[in-house]
């Protein structure tokens, strides 16, 4: 993993994190417990901040960063941001699910137990309702999300990415 301190900020995570040996992070990034970064991923906070809660997962290739002076980056507790997923500039709230090859840009906000399907794009200033499912470019909600599917997709890909992390412990 490559951890670089910039602008007199170095990155801060919790107990229990996984560093792909490849995974970035620079700057003003604070992240909780029990989270993972991948191989390929970069998590970038130098022009502004990124917060992210517990049980977290960046998966391969992602890209988390935000807008110069403009827009932060907020993600909750919970949330699996999915393989070359760009998150940039955005609030996502806790149980979210951000499908392969999504692309969520600023001042979006995506409220808790939804889910962004792989390949949409969330435009600028998207308000994403609690409970839903967006797809399509431009993204736009296609259902609600039934209480299998919070515990079926969104929970089982964050317990299961804690649990491959733990693979990695072995050497």
């Amino acid at each position: 993993m490559y951890i670089k301190k910039l602008h007199g900020k170095t990155p801060k995570y919790g107990k229990n994190c996984f560093f792909a040996e490849n995974s970035v992070l620079v700057g003003d990034i604070v992240m909780g417990d029990d989270c993972s970064v991948w191989f390929s991923a970069v998590v970038r906070a130098d022009v502004n901040y990124i917060k992210i809660g517990n049980k977290v997962n960046i998966q391969d290739g992602a890209v988390i960063h935000g807008t110069y002076k403009k827009a932060a980056t907020n993600i909750g507790d919970n949330v699996s941001i999915a393989h070359n997923a760009t998150v940039h500039g955005c609030t996502i709230h806790d149980n979210v699910l951000i499908g392969m090859n999504a692309v969520i840009l600023d001042d979006v906000i995506i409220h808790s137990n939804s889910i962004v399907a792989a390949g949409a794009v969330v435009t600028k200033g998207t308000i994403i309702e609690s409970g839903s499912i967006y797809a399509g470019v431009p993204a736009k909600k296609v259902k609600d999300i039934s209480a299998e599917l919070i515990s079926g997709e969104i929970e089982r890909i964050a317990d299961n990415y804690l649990m491959y992390s733990s693979w990695y412990d072995e050497g």
